[in-house]
């Protein structure tokens, strides 16, 4: 009965996040198979898995005091964490889970075992695919099952909604005509978890995002890059936004590599600002909205 039920609480969801692993991953079997075509260092692995999965792992613990906490009394070592790396290749999720629970139980908490044992797994998974010690199938399932894993722990570590007053809205949205959506959907749920009204657009049209933004009044967007665009394309689509939306307070996030390597690019395209990650994000559109908000009663 016991593992009846374990296998099915993996079971809700998982086509879905096999999907978001599996697409980008495609992309690059894609272009390894094919002697004709130019590597592209974007789309490697190892960057999908730092730029992406890791992130999502790290994210999973995310209430908004999380970064002043401890890790907890329950360490894990370095050898303990390697012995650990290369499991996703060999259980599944629901064995992965009862390894994790074996640190849980001598005290590790969830953002040591995101950043000490999943994250590091993750990266593990890159290494062997890059030295082409497992193949396509082997990295995609091994990433879904420390993902489901992730989902679980999160989820037994109810997130913290006493320090937001009154649900704020957010909407967040690649750059139209980025087809890379994984970020967005993994800031979507951290401040959704926090407590926000938060929506997520995928592969949205620049009229649709625009229009979605005049019909109401969200307290902020994010607007996220996947790669590289022109700073004139992100600063018209910033005014824009500002023109047409509902709410003239709203505040604008931006975030990607492009924003993460250079960040003073977030004021001169005209926005609020950004965040290296998305707790930092988080915690600079607490206190931007609440500022913006202030300012409002104040001019009523």
């Amino acid at each position: 009965m016991g593992e009846s039920k374990t296998s099915s609480m993996f079971e809700a969801g998982s086509a879905v996040l096999r999907g978001v692993i599996a697409a980008p991953l495609e992309r690059v079997r894609r272009r390894t198979a094919s002697a004709d075509a130019d590597p592209d260092p974007a789309d490697t692995v190892n960057t999908i898995i730092e730029s992406q999965i890791i992130p999502r792992l790290l994210m999973a613990h995310n209430t908004s005091d999380s970064r002043s906490r401890s890790r907890g009394s329950g360490s894990i070592t370095p050898d303990e964490a390697s012995r650990f790396a290369i499991l996703p290749l060999r259980l599944e999720a629901a064995s992965l889970l009862e390894e994790v629970d074996a640190f849980i139980s001598k005290g590790a908490s969830v953002e040591t075992i995101c950043l000490d044992l999943l994250a590091p797994a993750a990266r593990k998974l890159g290494e062997l695919w890059e030295r082409d010690e497992c193949d396509f199938l082997d990295v995609t399932m091994g990433l879904w099952r420390l993902q489901e894993v992730m989902r679980e722990v999160a989820a037994r570590s109810p997130a913290d909604f006493g320090h937001i007053q009154m649900p704020y809205s957010a909407l967040f949205s690649p750059m139209p005509g980025d087809n890379h959506n994984f970020g967005t959907l993994m800031i979507e749920e951290v401040f959704a978890r926090a407590g926000w009204r938060s929506e997520a657009l995928v592969k949205p049209e620049r009229r649709e995002l625009l229009d979605r933004l005049a019909r109401q009044p969200f307290d902020l967007v994010g607007l996220t890059l996947a790669r590289d665009c022109p700073s004139a394309a992100l600063a018209n689509l910033i005014k824009a936004v500002r023109d047409v939306s509902a709410n003239p307070y709203i505040i604008v996030l931006v975030g990607g590599r492009m924003i993460n390597e250079n960040p003073e690019i977030a004021t001169q395209v005209g926005a609020d600002g950004t965040g290296a990650d998305a707790l930092a994000a988080l915690e600079l559109a607490s206190t931007l909205v609440k500022a913006a908000a202030t300012s409002d009663l104040n001019l009523r």
